[in-house]
């Protein structure tokens, strides 16, 4: 059962240092900060599944550094590239697109962002993994089930709401939608006015999403 709870801080951790990796990269960029991620605090999930994927299906290769990049690139790939389809399934949403890169798969994945990964990757699985691993088995159990349980009920509460503020942008993508006879893709015009919409509302959470993801777009919906 320590192992569960050891795990679960595991991805908290690393949830949160790509949090801190995407402000970082927004901020040299765009001179600003900007509240990264799907949930309001400071993790991104997406981070911490890949890390937690890492550590448990990488180990082996250790002793084989080139293997390992190669497979800490493959697992990246399958991760952000299934991520982007479930999301866009499920949502009707692209929220990230690298089709202007070169080497991109239908701009859900793509060379340049794939080959700091594999570095990062590599970063993670010899250094900080020890490092982190070693910290949290010192911890006593009474201590990490206090942590774990307290970080879960946070971790769900923002869940909640989170998905709450996405359920409610998709709203205003339907009723935008309904408004217009859409015989071709309108993506871009979809787009361009449930922004306008979310813009002026006073719902800020879901004004944080739309500044978050600043490249996101609203997809056409098949008509019933």
């Amino acid at each position: 059962m320590k192992q569960v709870f050891i795990y679960f801080l595991f991805f908290i951790i690393y949830s949160f240092l790509g949090w801190l990796l995407e402000v970082t990269v927004k901020l040299v960029e765009d001179n600003r900060f900007i509240n990264r991620g799907f949930l309001i605090g400071p993790i991104c999930p997406i981070y911490g599944f890949g890390a937690l994927l890492m550590h448990l299906m990488l180990s082996k290769y250790l002793n084989d550094p080139w293997t390992l990049f190669i497979m800490i690139i493959l697992t990246c790939s399958v991760l952000e590239y299934s991520t982007s389809l479930i999301l866009e399934k499920i949502f009707h949403t692209r929220w990230w697109d690298y089709s202007r890169k070169k080497f991109n798969i239908n701009g859900r994945i793509c060379l340049e962002t794939m080959l700091p990964f594999g570095l990062f990757g590599l970063l993670l699985m010899y250094v900080l993994n020890p490092l982190i691993l070693k910290l949290l088995n010192g911890i006593p159990y009474s201590l990490l089930l206090f942590l774990g349980i307290t970080i879960f009920t946070i971790f769900l509460t923002d869940c909640f709401f989170s998905f709450q503020a996405i359920y409610s942008i998709q709203k205003v993508s339907k009723e935008v939608q309904s408004k217009l006879w859409l015989q071709k893709d309108n993506t871009e015009k979809i787009t361009k006015l449930v922004q306008k919409r979310i813009e002026k509302s006073s719902i800020a959470l879901n004004k944080r999403l739309i500044h978050a993801f600043p490249h996101i777009e609203f997809l056409r919906r098949k008509r019933k």
